[in-house]
Formats: structure tokens, C-alpha cells, sequence
């Protein structure tokens, strides 16, 4: 068990929080959630020790292993990727290292044969002689082909870093185990496996993450920082939003009876505890839901983004966008090739690939940036596009102008500052922090500037190439409701699989030989064995 007691955290006259009262229990997996800068991480760093809290303690139950999912993609740089996974498990590892110390001396004494024996038990009891398996095991679990296991770590790539990382913080199977961002540059199938490791996992775990569809699967508490307090509910991610919408609605109904409001209530819980019977976690998770307290169930004071674009200049017509042969080529590799496809009026399309720079090169094209192509693609006549690229550096970079000015820029009819304003204020700049210069403005800042200048274009098709990055939870959820109220057609591509899963009534997926184009959800893509096989003979 984890005890916080008392704990505050204060930067000079900034409160991340204060008089923080918690336990964390086991076969629990806590998702921390909170505005950016809310101190979701900072937090996690307070339980492993690396930050010192301003007053309070936290205490953990005696004997309890914790491991934490390494930041530092180069601690290990000079290691085998085998030895870092096995440093997860530091008292295994140091006996390990004394062990094979002691084997290599020259001039073994007596003593040093009485140390060996000892470490030998200890080793024995751990499990030891399994530690190398085990961590291959993990390896592979986790994408990391075995041709890869010794070799050093700074030969791999990042992607493959942080498998690697992963892959030690579950090392030895630990009591406590803090995770910040685990899901980030994993592919599909590895989340999967993830999601149901930690679903499975009889231990603390406390997970920072901007996936929901992630912290659905895994979580059986919330942990909610607003307001410098940080309060625990049951239920997972949906739960906690849906249920905090719900108190919002009704504390603003002021005519709805209180027995009526409970039978609400009731009804929103049970409805919720049938839907959790479906999970791996049921018995567990029905039997929280069920025990709740109506009570416990407040307004959210998060504020939410409102990211709409319902508002189009004109009515598209039928033609929207044919490609044909389209190919694309980068430092001598086929990124995609061979793409025909027709587009229809009011398709919202995810576009995957295995390779990231696909999906980014595909949009770079369509939208007009990159002319070094093959084959051809037209747009229709009525088409007019808003696009959201991957890298958004050159709509900001050098430019020292403040947001109201430089949004702006990108308004065709009404250039008033009031009427500018309003957009800005839709994406929570209000006050005076619409006169932030461009230069100083968050990765999460810029995106939502970006939102802002899409919406006042009112485009009638959109193009976003990873659109939820650098947004929190509140704006990835704001933009999900954007994007499925949009009435016009969508080509996205998002890491996000809720969002994916929602919006996407069309899946395409670029190969270099070629595209799979399939008229489903996300989550039946990803579990057609019809599409397996098909990607598997594209991608051969």
C-alpha cells in the first residue's frame, strides 16, 4: 500500500497541490489525470523519490518493490538491451553483479566462497536463473525481435528504446509500479498486449496517460488533480468524464426533483457496471461500480476546449478527391505506391501505415506542399481544405506577432479584432492571453491555435496528421466531439484509439505496394483476420 499524508507541492508562489490525502491499494491501476501542467508527472516523481515535496510524506508498506518507467532515452546507451531489462529488478541485478565479481577473482578466498554461497540462495529464491528468459520473454511481448536482445542500446532506435524501457519497469514483476506515458510510439498490437498485462496485474499501478482508450482498459480508479487537490473515484476514464458531465447537468437544473436526480444517478451507474462486466477486469471493477457513493460523484471544474466545425463556407458537391497511381519516394525508400482511391462526400477516413512517414508524406502531397510525387490525385471544384500537418513549426517560427494578429492573418471575411477574439476565446485564450506573442507559446498552445485558425476557415474537408499531440485529455476529447458533430468529409491519422475508433467510418491503410481500403470501424479493422492476412502479403 501507498500512504500519502499531508502533501503539498509549491514553486515559489504556484500551488501544483496541497494537503494531498491518499491510498493506493493493491490490484488496483490508478490513471492520473489533469489539465497540462496540472503536476500529473511531477507527481509520480514524488512516490519514486526524485522530487522532494514541498510539506507531507509518503510511506509504502514494508518489503514492497516499486519500479518507474525510465525518461532517459540514454541511461543505458552503453548496455545490452538483455542487462537493461534485468536492471529493473535492482537487488537481482546488484546480486547478479556481485556474484559474477566474486567468480572473477583470481585469488578466491574462503570468505569470498561463504559471500558466493549466500548470494547463490538469495539468487535461488528470486528467481534468478529464469531473470534472462523472463526479460527475453518480455522482449519479445513487446515487439523486440531476439536478433536485438545483445545488442547495445544505442544501437536501436527510439521506438525501440522505449519498448526497451518498458520492458524494464515490468521486469520481475514489481509490488508498485509508476508509469508515465507507456503507450507512447507503441504500435497497436504492442499496446494491446500492454493493456492486457496491466488489466491482469496484481499490484499497485499508477499510470500517467493521454490515451483513453488505454486508461479505459486498464484503470479501476481515477485519480482527478483539479485545483490544487487531487480526489480518487472509482471507474475508469469514461466513467469519471461521463459521470462529472452528468453532475455538471444536473446541478444546473435547478427544477429536477432530488429523487429523480438519484434515479439518474442509478441508472448512469448500472448502466456503466453492465458495460465493465465485459472487461477483464468485471468481477473487480462491477463490484466497485456497484459500491459507490452517489455523493462521490461531483462536477468537473476542467475546462473543455470547444472545438466546432460545423460552420462550412459552402456545401460540397459530389466530387471530392480522386488519386490515382499516386507514389512517394524518400531517400531511395517507397514510403507508399500504387494508391488509387476515390473519395466520397462525407467519409471520415483514418489513414495508418506501419511507417509514420507515410502517413505524413501522404499529407504533405494532398495538401499541395510537396510537389516530388508519382501519379496524380484530384481535388473537386467545390473542395475547399483546412489541414493540420504533423509539424506545425512554419506557421510559427520567426513570427513575433500576438495570437489575435496573427490568427488574423487567416480570416478572408471579417478581420475585427473582437470577432478574432471570439475564435482565440474558444480554444480558453481569454484576457490578456490573447496578446502572447507567438514565440513563447506551448507545443499544446500551438495546436490549439491551430484548431482556431481551422475552425475560421470553415473548410468543408479536413486533413490532420496527428492531431492529439501536445493536447491533453480535455482538447482530445473536445476535438473528438468536433470531429464526429463535422459534417463534411475527414482524412486523419491519430495514435489515439478512441478518437480513431469514433470518428473513422473508413479505414486506408498505405503499404508500399499498394493500399487496403476497407469500409469498417477501427477496432474491426485491427481484429479482421481477413485484413491480417492481407496486410501481411502487402507488407512482405
Amino acid at each position: 500500500m501507498i500512504t500519502v499524508s499531508n502533501l503539498s507541492l509549491r514553486f515559489g508562489k504556484r500551488i501544483l497541490f496541497e494537503d494531498v490525502n491518499l491510498k493506493f491499494t493493491q490490484g488496483n491501476c490508478y490513471g492520473i489525470i489533469g489539465a497540462n501542467g496540472a503536476g500529473k508527472s511531477t507527481f509520480l516523481k514524488i512516490l519514486s523519490g526524485d522530487v522532494d515535496p514541498s510539506t507531507g510524506s509518503v510511506s509504502f508498506s514494508p518489503g514492497e518493490r516499486m519500479a518507474v518507467l525510465s525518461q532517459d532515452h540514454y541511461a543505458f546507451d552503453e548496455y545490452s538491451v538483455i542487462e537493461t531489462v534485468m536492471m529493473g529488478h535492482k537487488e537481482l541485478y546488484g546480486i547478479m553483479k556481485e556474484k559474477d565479481a566474486i567468480y572473477a577473482k583470481e585469488d578466491f578466498s574462503d570468505a569470498d566462497g561463504e559471500r558466493a554461497g549466500e548470494l547463490e540462495n538469495l539468487f535461488a529464491e528470486m528467481d534468478g536463473w529464469s531473470a534472462e528468459n523472463n526479460a527475453a520473454t518480455l522482449l519479445s511481448n513487446l515487439g523486440i525481435a531476439e536478433d536485438v536482445h545483445y545488442k547495445l542500446v544505442k544501437e536501436l532506435d527510439g521506438n525501440q528504446k522505449v519498448r526497451v524501457l518498458l520492458a524494464q519497469a515490468l521486469f520481475g514483476n514489481p509490488d508498485i509500479l509508476l508509469l508515465d506515458e507507456p503507450t507512447n510510439d507503441l504500435d497497436i498490437e504492442t499496446i494491446a498486449w500492454l493493456e492486457n498485462f496491466l488489466a491482469d496485474y496484481d499490484a499497485i499501478v499508477l499510470v500517467v496517460s493521454h490515451d483513453r482508450h488505454f486508461l479505459d482498459a486498464v484503470c479501476t480508479h481515477v485519480v482527478d488533480i483539479d485545483f490544487s487537490r487531487m480526489t480518487i473515484y472509482t471507474g475508469n476514464y469514461s466513467f469519471w468524464y461521463e459521470s462529472s458531465q452528468l453532475a455538471l447537468k444536473q446541478r444546473t437544473d435547478q427544477n429536477k426533483k432530488m429523487e429523480d436526480k438519484v434515479k439518474e444517478l442509478q441508472e448512469f451507474i448500472r448502466r456503466f457496471s453492465a458495460n465493465a462486466s465485459k472487461s477483464k477486469q468485471a468481477t473487480s471493477r462491477k463490484k466497485a461500480l456497484e459500491k459507490i457513493n452517489l455523493d462521490e460523484i461531483k462536477p468537473s471544474n476542467r475546462k473543455y476546449p470547444a472545438i466546432m466545425f460545423n460552420t462550412m463556407a459552402r456545401e460540397a458537391g459530389d466530387q471530392i478527391l480522386q488519386i490515382q497511381n499516386l507514389g512517394k519516394k524518400a531517400n531511395g525508400e517507397v514510403l507508399f505506391d500504387k494508391v488509387n482511391l476515390m473519395v466520397n462526400k462525407g467519409d471520415k477516413i483514418a489513414v495508418l501505415s506501419q511507417n509514420s512517414l507515410a502517413t505524413t508524406a501522404f499529407y504533405e502531397v494532398l495538401s499541395g506542399r510537396d510537389k516530388e510525387y508519382t501519379g496524380e490525385f484530384k481535388w473537386g471544384i467545390t473542395i475547399s481544405i483546412a489541414d493540420i500537418p504533423m509539424d506545425n513549426t512554419a506557421f510559427f517560427e520567426n513570427k513575433n506577432e500576438n495570437l489575435v494578429d496573427w490568427l488574423r492573418d487567416y480570416s478572408d471575411t471579417d478581420k475585427d479584432e473582437q470577432f478574432v477574439r471570439g475564435f482565440l476565446g474558444k480554444m480558453l485564450f481569454s484576457g490578456d492571453e490573447v496578446l502572447k506573442k507567438c514565440s513563447v507559446l506551448s507545443g499544446g498552445e500551438k495546436m490549439r491555435c491551430m484548431f482556431s485558425r481551422m475552425m475560421l476557415q470553415q473548410a468543408n474537408l479536413l486533413l490532420l496528421d496527428e492531431p492529439t499531440n501536445h493536447l491533453d485529455l480535455e482538447s482530445i476529447t473536445a476535438l473528438n466531439n468536433g470531429l464526429n458533430d463535422f459534417k463534411g468529409t475527414v482524412l486523419f491519422t491519430s495514435r489515439d484509439h478512441e478518437l480513431t475508433q469514433t470518428v473513422a467510418n473508413r479505414i486506408i491503410e498505405l503499404t508500399p505496394d499498394g493500399i487496403i481500403d476497407k469500409l469498417m470501424s477501427y477496432d474491426e479493422y485491427i481484429l479482421s483476420d481477413q485484413v491480417k492476412q492481407q496486410r501481411e502479403e502487402m507488407y512482405a
